[in-house]
């Protein structure tokens, strides 16, 4: 038992998805998981572990930004020797051959800041995922024929922008889509020598202003989450 999490040491598997959304994570769940059973309620940030295909999973929500997500994933890694954290959720579109539904793996993060910023002090370090979850999540989505780019994303630290001009400048370099997370999440499996993934759905578009519907959203994410399962036990 952590300050954020309530479960015990053996209630985590060495595997973990991350939504943003707890109860997104009580529907990946509930939808994916063999006798699912919640091992964390603290805050109302849900967890669950059961099995996929024989394996143990847990499935651990992180909250909404990198601050949020830093606290789950320094308490998983440290207390609870979490192996493989694969964030599963959704980015906004920034690119045009980008399409609403489509899923994006994250070959790169950049950012303004995050909470490790301060380690680094002047230096622009460059967090990167576990080139196994990788190149396994790309085949599983080829194999399932997911529409899937892999490439740079954003992890933004606020979520009304303010910067429209930092926006035109990521599209301008190729930046495939934008999200709060990932970035922490890959330095700190960079530092704690865990790996880490980011499986992202496409849910909104800041080039068209296209949005995915929210009755459409959870048959939309159901990719993502099994494009992410794939991966951890390819």
């Amino acid at each position: 038992m952590t300050v954020h999490i309530g479960a015990a040491k053996d209630d985590i598997a060495p595997t973990v998805l991350m939504p943003g959304d707890p109860y997104r994570a009580k529907w990946a769940a509930e939808t994916f998981l063999d006798t699912p059973r919640c091992i964390n309620q603290v805050r109302g940030m849900l967890g669950f572990t059961g099995t996929w295909q024989g394996h143990p999973v847990t499935i651990q929500g992180s909250g909404m930004g990198m601050p949020s997500l830093s606290i789950y994933a320094n308490e998983l890694i440290r207390d609870y020797d979490a192996q493989t954290l694969i964030r599963i959720g959704s980015c906004g579109g920034m690119q045009d051959h980008v399409s609403i539904r489509d899923v994006i793996l994250a070959m790169s993060t950049t950012t303004l800041s995050t909470p490790s910023s301060g380690i680094f002090k002047d230096l622009n370090f460059a967090p990167t995922p576990d080139f196994g979850l990788l190149m396994a999540a790309y085949q599983a989505a080829q194999a399932k024929g997911t529409k899937t780019h892999v490439g740079g994303i954003y992890s933004s630290d606020v979520f009304y922008d303010e910067r429209p001009d930092l926006n035109e400048q990521m599209m301008r370099h190729g930046i495939l889509g934008v999200e709060m997370e990932a970035a922490e999440l890959y330095i700190l499996a960079a530092r704690y020598k865990r790996r880490a993934l980011a499986v992202l759905t496409v849910s909104d578009h800041l080039i068209t202003h296209e949005a995915l519907p929210a009755e459409d959203r959870e048959r939309s994410f159901g990719d993502m989450v099994e494009i992410a399962l794939q991966a951890a036990f390819s």
